[in-house]
């Protein structure tokens, strides 16, 4: 009783301090906000390839940081060719390789190239939705909102799936990856995204259809699970439950973000689409 009273305590008590932080970042956007996806990115590749190592997976972190953080500043930069960057990134992880000898040389080259794509451009395509309107001063703000718009979505989608499947979830969603999900939770979780949205247009994303911001809705309704999902299989393959405890009461920053990274992507390919 006393830990779980110490462990709500410490939840309260980190979103007393991150939530005014992230709204700041948010709406502030450039630099401030590039730390801040620079944060979540490096420290998610490092969770990321630290669960894989229960798998005697052995992710070359230091080439894997260096380049989950040139992907990042180069959405914000624009100052490398990925052809390059490729050709390079996949020559040095081969020769490094050669001299590391842990454990399995593929299972290490295939969980560096899958963190450095699933973490780096995911959470630089965090940067591409908060930048996307950056065209003029008079519409830079528009990038803050839909960010926050979307984080709240995520949020009260998880709150939502997480407190109707507890009470009336009676069909398993994906039992053989996260056994307390189920399809009543999932169905809610969605509801309140759209719902979310359609009411975020009304009040700041007025930039935004109708339309256009219902299927942002179900974008994060669908994939923000989706995401979830996609972090639960990794942790249950790895026999972790959380990737690491570096958030008080929260676990780290990959499980308060799998979300997020996972709708990023498809938003900002919806914007580019709509543009």
């Amino acid at each position: 009783m006393a830990k779980q009273v110490s462990n709500l305590v410490s939840r309260v008590l980190v979103a007393l301090v991150a939530i005014p932080l992230i709204i700041t970042l948010c709406l502030v956007g450039k630099i401030p906000f590039l730390i801040f996806v620079l944060f979540i990115g490096l420290i998610a590749f490092y969770e990321f390839s630290g669960m894989l190592r229960n798998k005697n997976s052995y992710a070359n972190r230091i080439i894997g940081s260096i380049a989950v953080l040139l992907i990042i500043l180069n959405e914000y930069y624009h100052f490398l060719d990925y052809h390059v960057f490729f050709i390079i990134t996949i020559l040095v992880l081969l020769l490094t390789e050669l001299f590391r000898n842990k454990s399995s040389a593929i299972n290490n080259l295939g969980s560096t190239l899958l963190g450095i794509f699933y973490i780096g451009f995911f959470a630089a395509s965090i940067l591409n939705v908060r930048e996307f309107y950056s065209d003029s001063a008079f519409t830079y703000s528009h990038g803050g909102y839909l960010i926050l718009s979307i984080l709240v979505s995520i949020w009260l989608c998880d709150s939502a799936a997480y407190f109707i499947g507890s009470a009336y979830g009676l069909h398993k969603l994906m039992p053989r990856v996260s056994p307390k999900k189920s399809w009543e939770g999932a169905i809610a979780g969605f509801i309140f995204a759209v719902i979310t949205l359609v009411v975020a247009k009304s009040l700041i994303l007025e930039f935004l259809s109708l339309f256009n911001a219902i299927v942002i809705g179900i974008i994060v309704g669908v994939f923000g699970q989706i995401g979830d999902l996609v972090e639960s299989l990794i942790k249950r393959d790895a026999n972790v439950k959380d990737s690491s405890a570096i958030i008080p009461g929260h676990g780290g920053i990959f499980d308060r973000f799998d979300s997020l990274l996972f709708t990023a992507p498809i938003v900002y390919l919806y914007l580019r689409l709509i543009s």
